[in-house]
Protein backbone atom coordinates (compact mmCIF):
# COMPACT_ATOMS: atom_id res chain seq x y z
CA UNK A 1 0.00 0.00 0.00
CA UNK A 2 2.27 2.24 -1.16
CA UNK A 3 2.60 5.58 0.02
CA UNK A 4 1.50 4.38 4.02
CA UNK A 5 4.80 5.35 5.31
CA UNK A 6 4.27 9.12 5.48
CA UNK A 7 0.53 8.79 6.12
CA UNK A 8 1.23 6.36 9.34
CA UNK A 9 3.72 8.72 10.38
CA UNK A 10 1.62 12.00 10.19
CA UNK A 11 -1.58 11.11 12.11
CA UNK A 12 1.34 9.57 14.41
CA UNK A 13 2.73 13.31 14.33
CA UNK A 14 -1.13 14.81 14.71
CA UNK A 15 -1.55 12.65 17.62
CA UNK A 16 1.35 14.21 19.89
CA UNK A 17 1.09 17.66 18.45
CA UNK A 18 -0.60 19.24 21.55
CA UNK A 19 2.64 18.24 23.69
CA UNK A 20 4.94 19.41 21.47
CA UNK A 21 3.47 22.27 19.89
CA UNK A 22 5.73 25.27 20.83
CA UNK A 23 9.02 23.05 19.42
CA UNK A 24 6.51 22.34 16.01
CA UNK A 25 6.20 26.33 16.17
CA UNK A 26 9.52 26.76 16.31
CA UNK A 27 10.52 24.86 13.71
CA UNK A 28 7.38 26.20 11.07
CA UNK A 29 9.04 29.62 11.62
CA UNK A 30 12.32 28.87 11.29
CA UNK A 31 11.67 27.42 7.37
CA UNK A 32 9.97 30.68 6.98
CA UNK A 33 12.89 32.64 7.92
CA UNK A 34 15.13 30.32 5.59
CA UNK A 35 12.32 30.62 3.00
CA UNK A 36 12.72 34.31 3.40
CA UNK A 37 15.79 34.71 3.44
CA UNK A 38 16.88 33.18 0.45
CA UNK A 39 13.42 34.39 -1.82
CA UNK A 40 12.59 37.68 -0.35
CA UNK A 41 9.41 38.37 1.73
CA UNK A 42 7.47 38.95 -1.50
CA UNK A 43 5.23 36.00 -1.19
CA UNK A 44 3.85 36.26 -4.65
CA UNK A 45 7.20 35.74 -6.32
CA UNK A 46 8.65 33.37 -3.70
CA UNK A 47 6.62 30.00 -3.91
CA UNK A 48 8.64 28.26 -1.00
CA UNK A 49 7.81 31.31 1.67
CA UNK A 50 3.77 30.61 0.42
CA UNK A 51 3.75 27.32 1.04
CA UNK A 52 5.75 27.66 4.48
CA UNK A 53 3.04 30.31 5.65
CA UNK A 54 0.52 28.26 4.23
CA UNK A 55 1.80 24.64 6.41
CA UNK A 56 2.26 27.18 9.61
CA UNK A 57 -0.79 28.67 9.53
CA UNK A 58 -2.82 25.15 9.22
CA UNK A 59 -0.89 24.34 12.62
CA UNK A 60 -2.49 27.74 13.80
CA UNK A 61 1.01 29.65 14.05
CA UNK A 62 -0.18 33.56 14.83
CA UNK A 63 -0.28 35.67 12.10
CA UNK A 64 2.23 38.10 14.01
CA UNK A 65 5.01 35.60 14.95
CA UNK A 66 4.59 34.61 10.69
CA UNK A 67 4.91 37.86 10.00
CA UNK A 68 8.00 38.35 12.07
CA UNK A 69 9.71 35.74 10.58
CA UNK A 70 9.11 37.03 7.24
CA UNK A 71 10.99 39.73 8.35
CA UNK A 72 13.90 38.38 10.31
CA UNK A 73 14.32 36.30 7.16
CA UNK A 74 14.33 39.23 4.54
CA UNK A 75 16.38 41.29 6.73
CA UNK A 76 14.13 43.84 7.55
CA UNK A 77 14.65 46.05 10.53
CA UNK A 78 17.69 45.13 10.81
CA UNK A 79 17.26 41.80 12.29
CA UNK A 80 19.76 38.49 10.31
CA UNK A 81 19.20 34.86 10.57
CA UNK A 82 21.69 32.36 9.58
CA UNK A 83 21.28 28.68 9.40
CA UNK A 84 23.31 26.07 7.46
CA UNK A 85 21.28 23.31 5.88
CA UNK A 86 22.86 19.48 6.70
CA UNK A 87 21.84 16.18 5.83
CA UNK A 88 22.35 13.03 8.03
CA UNK A 89 22.04 9.71 6.78
CA UNK A 90 21.22 6.26 8.77
CA UNK A 91 19.11 3.71 9.74
CA UNK A 92 17.26 2.21 12.35
CA UNK A 93 15.55 -0.95 13.65
CA UNK A 94 14.70 -3.30 10.77
CA UNK A 95 17.23 -1.76 8.35
CA UNK A 96 14.81 0.98 7.90
CA UNK A 97 16.87 3.84 6.02
CA UNK A 98 16.46 7.47 6.84
CA UNK A 99 17.62 10.86 5.66
CA UNK A 100 17.33 13.35 8.37
CA UNK A 101 17.34 17.24 7.78
CA UNK A 102 18.69 19.76 9.90
CA UNK A 103 18.73 23.37 9.56
CA UNK A 104 21.18 24.81 12.70
CA UNK A 105 22.74 27.96 13.51
CA UNK A 106 25.45 24.96 15.36
CA UNK A 107 26.63 22.05 13.15
CA UNK A 108 28.17 20.62 16.25
CA UNK A 109 25.42 20.11 18.42
CA UNK A 110 23.02 19.18 15.48
CA UNK A 111 25.18 16.28 14.52
CA UNK A 112 25.79 15.35 18.41
CA UNK A 113 22.55 14.96 19.38
CA UNK A 114 21.60 12.93 15.96
CA UNK A 115 23.76 11.01 16.78
CA UNK A 116 22.11 10.24 20.27
CA UNK A 117 19.00 10.18 19.40
CA UNK A 118 19.44 7.30 17.14
CA UNK A 119 22.31 5.52 19.03
CA UNK A 120 19.63 5.47 22.12
CA UNK A 121 16.66 4.18 20.00
CA UNK A 122 18.57 1.38 17.79
CA UNK A 123 19.80 3.32 15.11
CA UNK A 124 22.94 4.23 13.37
CA UNK A 125 24.75 7.03 11.70
CA UNK A 126 25.15 6.13 8.02
CA UNK A 127 28.05 7.01 5.64
CA UNK A 128 26.99 9.79 3.39
CA UNK A 129 25.60 8.48 0.06
CA UNK A 130 24.97 4.80 1.25
CA UNK A 131 21.20 5.59 1.93
CA UNK A 132 20.76 8.77 -0.36
CA UNK A 133 20.14 6.33 -3.47
CA UNK A 134 17.44 5.01 -2.47
CA UNK A 135 15.97 8.48 -2.20
CA UNK A 136 14.72 11.13 -4.87
CA UNK A 137 13.38 14.54 -4.32
CA UNK A 138 9.74 14.62 -5.03
CA UNK A 139 7.37 17.19 -4.37
CA UNK A 140 4.74 15.71 -2.21
CA UNK A 141 1.17 17.24 -1.59
CA UNK A 142 -1.50 15.97 1.18
CA UNK A 143 -4.90 16.49 -0.11
CA UNK A 144 -7.64 15.53 3.01
CA UNK A 145 -10.33 17.33 1.60
CA UNK A 146 -14.16 16.23 2.95
CA UNK A 147 -16.20 15.49 -0.23
CA UNK A 148 -13.16 14.90 -2.07
CA UNK A 149 -12.81 12.17 -4.80
CA UNK A 150 -9.89 10.91 -6.33
CA UNK A 151 -11.15 11.28 -9.70
CA UNK A 152 -11.70 14.99 -8.87
CA UNK A 153 -8.14 15.26 -7.63
CA UNK A 154 -7.05 13.68 -10.57
CA UNK A 155 -8.63 15.59 -13.11
CA UNK A 156 -7.23 18.84 -11.29
CA UNK A 157 -3.71 17.46 -11.34
CA UNK A 158 -2.43 15.16 -14.21
CA UNK A 159 -2.10 17.95 -17.05
CA UNK A 160 -0.93 20.01 -14.34
CA UNK A 161 2.50 17.20 -14.57
CA UNK A 162 1.53 15.36 -11.36
CA UNK A 163 3.37 11.55 -11.79
CA UNK A 164 0.76 9.75 -9.42
CA UNK A 165 -2.01 10.24 -6.80
CA UNK A 166 -2.20 7.93 -3.84
CA UNK A 167 -5.34 7.02 -2.12
CA UNK A 168 -5.48 7.25 1.69
CA UNK A 169 -8.26 6.53 4.00
CA UNK A 170 -8.16 9.84 5.16
CA UNK A 171 -7.31 11.24 1.84
CA UNK A 172 -4.89 11.71 -1.07
CA UNK A 173 -1.20 12.20 -1.92
CA UNK A 174 -0.18 13.91 -5.25
CA UNK A 175 3.50 12.94 -6.32
CA UNK A 176 5.13 15.33 -8.30
CA UNK A 177 8.77 15.97 -9.82
CA UNK A 178 9.91 18.26 -7.72
CA UNK A 179 9.95 21.02 -10.31
CA UNK A 180 6.52 20.75 -11.00
CA UNK A 181 5.36 21.26 -7.45
CA UNK A 182 4.07 24.86 -7.62
CA UNK A 183 2.44 24.03 -10.84
CA UNK A 184 0.43 21.33 -9.68
CA UNK A 185 -0.47 23.01 -6.38
CA UNK A 186 -1.69 25.45 -7.79
CA UNK A 187 -3.44 23.30 -10.45
CA UNK A 188 -5.79 22.80 -6.48
CA UNK A 189 -6.09 25.83 -5.44
CA UNK A 190 -7.91 26.74 -9.26
CA UNK A 191 -10.24 23.25 -9.30
CA UNK A 192 -11.22 24.45 -5.18
CA UNK A 193 -9.26 21.22 -3.90
CA UNK A 194 -7.85 21.91 -0.11
CA UNK A 195 -4.30 20.59 0.39
CA UNK A 196 -2.44 20.29 4.11
CA UNK A 197 0.77 20.80 2.68
CA UNK A 198 2.55 20.61 0.08
CA UNK A 199 6.87 20.16 0.23
CA UNK A 200 9.49 18.71 -1.51
CA UNK A 201 10.37 15.84 -0.08
CA UNK A 202 13.10 12.36 0.08
CA UNK A 203 10.33 9.78 -1.24
CA UNK A 204 12.38 6.08 -1.29
CA UNK A 205 12.37 4.17 -4.74
CA UNK A 206 12.27 1.23 -2.53
CA UNK A 207 10.35 0.52 0.54
CA UNK A 208 10.32 -1.95 3.55
CA UNK A 209 7.08 -3.44 4.52
CA UNK A 210 7.51 -3.77 8.74
CA UNK A 211 5.42 -5.48 11.39
CA UNK A 212 3.60 -3.11 14.43
CA UNK A 213 6.42 -3.87 16.68
CA UNK A 214 9.38 -2.45 14.43
CA UNK A 215 6.67 0.53 13.13
CA UNK A 216 6.60 1.49 16.92
CA UNK A 217 10.42 1.38 17.18
CA UNK A 218 10.55 3.71 14.27
CA UNK A 219 8.20 6.60 15.71
CA UNK A 220 9.89 6.32 18.78
CA UNK A 221 13.35 6.79 16.98
CA UNK A 222 11.74 9.74 14.64
CA UNK A 223 10.55 11.40 17.60
CA UNK A 224 13.50 11.26 19.34
CA UNK A 225 14.64 12.88 16.25
CA UNK A 226 12.57 15.48 15.56
CA UNK A 227 13.14 16.42 19.30
CA UNK A 228 16.16 18.13 18.13
CA UNK A 229 15.28 21.92 17.47
CA UNK A 230 17.36 21.11 14.42
CA UNK A 231 15.95 18.35 13.09
CA UNK A 232 13.67 19.88 10.75
CA UNK A 233 12.54 16.57 8.67
CA UNK A 234 13.12 12.60 8.73
CA UNK A 235 12.51 10.58 5.72
CA UNK A 236 12.06 6.77 5.81
CA UNK A 237 11.60 3.90 3.73
CA UNK A 238 9.11 2.22 5.61
CA UNK A 239 6.06 1.01 4.72
CA UNK A 240 2.92 -0.83 6.52
CA UNK A 241 -0.17 -3.20 5.28
CA UNK A 242 -3.75 -2.26 6.26
CA UNK A 243 -3.63 -4.86 8.85
CA UNK A 244 -0.42 -3.19 10.54
CA UNK A 245 -1.98 0.22 10.30
CA UNK A 246 -4.89 -1.17 12.03
CA UNK A 247 -3.16 -2.52 14.77
CA UNK A 248 -1.33 0.61 15.02
CA UNK A 249 -4.57 3.19 15.20
CA UNK A 250 -5.23 0.95 18.61
CA UNK A 251 -2.43 2.17 20.28
CA UNK A 252 -4.15 5.75 19.65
Amino acid sequence: MSGHSKWATTKHKKAIIDSRRAKSFAKLIKNIEVAAKIGGADISGNPTLYDAIQKAKKTSVPNDNIDRAVKRGAGIGGEAVEYTSIMYEGYGPNGVALMIECLTDNKNRAAAEVRTALSRNGGNLADPGSVAYNFTRKGVIVVTGEGTTEDDVMLAVLEAGAENVEPHPDGFEVITEAHDLVTVRTALQDAGIDYESADVEFVPNLKVEIDADAARKIFRLIDALEDSDDVQNVFSNFDLSAEVQAELEQDD
